[in-house]
């Protein structure tokens, strides 16, 4: 396409288009004449994501280049990696109150199947509030809701040949370990600093070890996946 188009289609400027090629956000486009660039569909889901870690995280320009450069050498699955992580892990976002009163909002935001809203409920995965007599969803509730329609888009999905029971299998197992680790916390500090304390460091506990039980579970995962393909093969040549 040409600029024209892509400026269209991105929802950015011409020469805002051209700024973040000279600065090395955008990658050279192919030259079909002198004078004409081509563009092609990839250049349009750069720029959205470039203006969204502008816009939505604040990053200055030079961040932004170093978080690009990952895409570029990258794979598409990279891309798509990066926006995820993107739209889950916004600081500001999470600075927001995120409650939503009913379930018919709650299907909008998340996109959530009445179905499967209701089997997740009952799997206790996500766990609204009743409230003069409506149900109000958490903002946790909100990203899980989303997590999971995400799961179907990528291919982790029933449709796939994932059982969605294990949904259910996970909350069960997490609820073991944050009790675990809730317990670690009440014997470590109970009645030895005041209430104010107390509650202060249980929300930045909370943060920092969901922080690291998201690192240690990206590790984890891949160490044993790569050991599950190495069975595998290794069962297949027997």
């Amino acid at each position: 396409m040409k600029i024209s188009e892509l400026a269209k289609a991105a929802g950015a400027p011409k020469e805002t288009i051209h700024f973040y090629i000279r600065e090395g956000l955008l990658p050279k486009p192919r030259k079909k004449a002198r004078n004409v660039a081509e563009y092609d569909d990839s250049y349009i889901e750069r720029i959205k994501y470039i203006k969204e870690l502008q816009d939505k995280h604040f990053l200055p320009l030079s961040e932004i280049k170093k978080i690009v450069k990952r895409w570029n050498k990258g794979s598409p699955v990279q891309g798509a990696v990066l926006q995820l992580q993107s739209e889950y892990f916004s600081a500001v976002e999470r600075l927001l109150p995120g409650e939503i009163k009913g379930e018919e909002n709650f299907r909008k935001a998340t996109g959530l199947s009445e179905k499967w809203l209701v089997k997740v409920e009952e799997w206790g995965v996500i766990t609204p509030e009743t409230i003069d007599g409506e149900k109000v969803y958490s903002q946790d509730d909100v990203s899980l809701g989303k997590v999971i329609c995400d799961m179907g888009r990528v291919g982790l999905g029933p449709k796939d040949g994932f059982d969605p029971e294990a949904l259910r299998q996970y909350k069960d197992d997490f609820r073991g370990l944050a009790s675990k680790g809730n317990k670690y916390f009440f014997d470590a500090l109970w009645k030895k600093v005041d209430d104010e304390s107390f509650h202060a460091r249980a929300q930045q506990g909370m943060e920092i070890m969901s922080i690291f039980y998201y690192h240690l579970y990206r590790k984890l995962a891949k160490q044993t996946f790569a050991e599950e393909m190495e069975k595998r093969r290794s069962e297949s040549s027997e």
